[in-house]
């Protein structure tokens, strides 16, 4: 017998999800906290590459007074800390962001001993795609994850968060400045080839936490709804959603129709459309994802 006030304990099946969801977490924070000590040990470091961020300021401190990268990253997190536990969920917050940090900042230094200590090649171009590759991948696990790595990434997970902006433009406006240093510091050539890296980190990043452009939307205006309705299902098995539009030039009715189809079926479903209308307009765009909606006919033999 419950009495007011007692807390509820929630079903074993329940808390087994809940404990499974905060493994597979944790999993993809530490994953991507080591790439990100992966990419500047082994791009950044040796080509004297600094593309923005804390890890960038800590790139050029190296320089300027020897100190360690991972442990100056460390100390100039901690503000970024305090932020993002006020901005970004708090406890919940900082727990994941100081795993993040602590993997990320220390794994730097540590790792430093075990890789080599001029990085894998020393072609500029290589180190900074390379670099923005694996350190992109890295930030969009630790999104995923739901935390950050705190640095400019706090301040670009909150401006992403409040305009909707792409983690790639946000990062081009945080880092500008620390690049700036950086061209006065390690010279102007070097300076671009860490913004080739800052813009390819961020495509990274939004690949991993958006996933490849598989999905194709489609919007067909036409004044045969009905009969591309029924050969876009005969012939695709996709089902279609119908609403009625006026042209305002004309001020003719029209019927527009929406649909989702894999990237392959595009050509297909041109094809089907103009069959049944030949006047049909088409527009099709890129999606991410999709879920629901769609029904594949079975083949007839």
């Amino acid at each position: 017998m419950e009495t007011l006030g007692t807390p509820q304990r929630l079903p074993a099946r329940q808390r087994v999800r809940t404990v499974m969801a905060g493994l597979r977490q944790a999993a993809l924070l530490v994953a991507g906290a080591l790439l990100l000590a992966l990419s500047v040990d082994l791009f950044l470091v040796p080509a004297d590459l600094a593309p923005g961020g804390v890890s960038g300021l800590a790139i050029i401190l190296r320089r300027l007074i020897g100190s360690p990268v991972g442990l100056t990253m460390l100390v100039l997190n901690l503000p970024m800390l305090a932020l993002g536990y006020l901005r970004l969920g708090r406890f919940h917050f900082l727990i994941r962001t100081a795993l993040v940090v602590l993997v990320y900042n220390l794994g730097v230094d540590l790792l430093a001993a075990w890789l080599p200590p001029h990085g894998l090649t020393q072609d500029l171009l290589l180190n900074a795609l390379f670099g923005g590759v694996v350190g992109g991948l890295g930030t969009g696990l630790v999104f995923r994850g739901r935390g950050t790595s705190a640095g400019t990434g706090v301040v670009s997970r909150i401006l992403q968060l409040r305009t909707g902006m792409p983690i790639s433009q946000i990062y081009l406006i945080t880092d500008g400045a620390v690049i700036a240093l950086a061209g006065v510091v390690f010279g102007w050539e070097k300076a671009l080839y860490a913004l080739i890296a800052l813009f390819v980190w961020g495509l990274a990043t939004d690949y991993v936490l958006e996933g490849p452009s598989t999905v194709r939307t489609v919007f067909i205006v036409t004044d045969e709804p009905a009969a591309v309705s029924r050969a876009v299902l005969e012939g695709l098995g996709v089902g279609v959603t119908t609403w009625p539009a006026k042209g305002e030039f004309s001020g003719e009715q029209h019927a527009v129709l929406f649909c989702t189809v894999g990237r392959p079926d595009v050509n297909g479903l041109r094809s089907i459309v103009t069959e049944a209308d030949p006047s049909a307009f088409v527009v099709v765009g890129h999606g991410h994802q999709a879920s629901g909606g769609v029904v594949r006919a079975i083949p007839k033999s």
